[in-house]
């Protein structure tokens, strides 16, 4: 397919903090770019610096940022990019927003629950979060003492934990070409 008739699409990777979801990510962006896939990671972390400064965590902060993640991702996908969105997206009601500005637009969108337990994204603990909230310096830790509403049915379910990096991005590359997706 030529650059110009490439389709692309939204793949937003939601789960708990520490789960994998920009690993998985970034290592299914290095094999698409490979291909010469147009791609884009929307890393929740830059998105919150950049785009959502000035948000707290409330559940209409939340929703404010996942929709404008959603929104961004879905105006990229329209023009061809293949969008990695690793976000916690903790309610379903935000996520199935975001899923429905897709299906309006026509535009492409796979739901992928990395759904590692939250005992091991306790010892994984990248950010130090767990052991913050641990230790009574944070509150509202998704997961632990604020919701996690994971997807009912999502496109795919990788259990991270269970599998390495390179074939949790083998198994959504998978899913990808599949759906003409890649």
């Amino acid at each position: 397919m030529s650059e110009a008739g490439r389709r692309g699409a939204t793949v937003w990777l939601t789960g708990l903090p520490s789960a994998g979801k920009t690993t998985i990510a970034r290592a299914l962006a290095a094999r698409l770019e490979e291909t010469g896939q147009r791609t884009e990671v929307l890393d929740g972390d830059e998105i919150r610096e950049f785009l959502s400064a000035g948000l707290g965590f409330s559940r209409e902060d939340r929703h404010t940022n996942v929709q404008r993640i959603g929104f961004v991702a879905e105006l990229l996908a329209s023009h061809g990019v293949t969008v990695l969105v690793p976000v916690i997206a903790p309610y379903a009601d935000s996520r199935e927003a975001v899923r429905k500005r897709h299906e309006r637009e026509g535009t492409p969108y796979v739901e992928v629950h990395v759904a590692t337990p939250v005992e091991v994204c306790s010892e994984r603990d990248v950010k130090g979060l767990y052991a913050k909230q641990a230790a009574g310096q944070l509150t509202g830790l998704t997961g632990v003492d604020d919701p996690y509403e994971a997807p009912a049915a999502p496109d795919l379910r990788i259990e991270a934990h269970e599998q390495s990096v390179e074939e949790s991005a083998a198994t959504l590359h998978t899913l990808l070409l599949q759906k003409g997706l890649a």
